[in-house]
């Protein structure tokens, strides 16, 4: 079932967007660039980033998903939000859990940021050294860890 993205985002300043996209029961994961003049380089990482002229959190996570992994967030059931102080630079940023079936996972179109993706579980995600801590503690606590 898709969900309304009408926002409670308020018009205020904010950065970007991420989110935690489980696609059935698994996370999708985006291993970063591993390129010096970034943050977290080669870490694991979710879909989002940053926001492009006045658009609203769900318009920039929508662009950037459709730009990094080719999926629709419109498709997408939404079961979380909120903001959050960045974790790669100063400034808000929004965080979102999402869920799709599984089977878009066979519509993935990989773009051309980052180094590959992958699905895994939740736990393997907060457990993983190599994951981007600040969206480790996100996702704990949506999850109520």
């Amino acid at each position: 079932m898709a969900t309304s993205y009408s926002s409670a985002w308020g018009g205020e300043s904010f950065d970007g967007a991420k989110a935690a996209l489980f696609l059935g029961d698994r996370l999708l994961v985006i291993r970063r660039d591993d390129r010096p003049d970034i943050s977290f380089p080669g870490s694991l990482d979710f879909p989002g980033g940053g926001r492009e002229g006045d658009e609203s959190p769900e318009a920039t996570l929508a662009r950037e998903m459709r730009e990094e992994v080719g999926l629709e967030m419109g498709r997408a059931e939404m079961l979380w939000r909120r903001s959050f102080d960045g974790a790669t630079r100063p400034g808000l940023v929004w965080f979102y859990v999402l869920r799709m079936a599984a089977a878009a996972q066979a519509e993935i179109v990989f773009g051309d940021e980052g180094q590959g993706w992958s699905l895994m579980a939740p736990e393997a995600f907060l457990a993983a050294p190599d994951a981007v801590p600040a969206l480790q503690a996100r996702l704990r606590l949506w999850r109520g860890l």
